[in-house]
């Protein structure tokens, strides 16, 4: 069983950075295609990047790129996700997830962190 539990949401002001954390349970983790997921109320949830276990990197969303920058470490077993010059249409809920194997699905999910971008 693989568990995901995410950190470093919480509310920004436009143009400000958040940097969000998921540490994974389990031994799987460094061969394993890890992502970044969001859902914002009333929309369906999108990809916003996945990593795989070399270090491959696909920015889902347009919207983030050059603004966001996914990277892992293996030995801590940690996906990031660094978010700079933020909107406010960046608001949403953030997943961290494992085995990511398309743009809409993996077999494992986080919790879940909010972040709030204010205008």
């Amino acid at each position: 069983q693989v568990q995901l539990v995410e950190s470093g949401g919480g509310l920004v002001q436009t143009g400000g950075s958040l940097k969000l954390s998921c540490v994974a349970s389990g031994r799987t983790f460094a061969s394993s295609t890890m992502g970044w997921f969001r859902q914002a109320p009333g929309k369906e949830r999108e990809c916003v990047a996945r990593i795989t276990s070399i270090g491959d990197i696909t920015y889902c969303a347009d919207s983030v790129k050059g603004r966001f920058t996914i990277f892992r470490d293996n030995a801590k077993n940690t996906v990031y996700l660094q978010m700079n010059s933020l909107k406010p249409e960046d608001t949403a809920v953030y997943y961290c997830a494992g085995a990511v194997f398309s743009n809409t699905g993996a077999l494992y999910w986080g919790q879940g962190t909010q972040v709030t971008v204010s205008s």
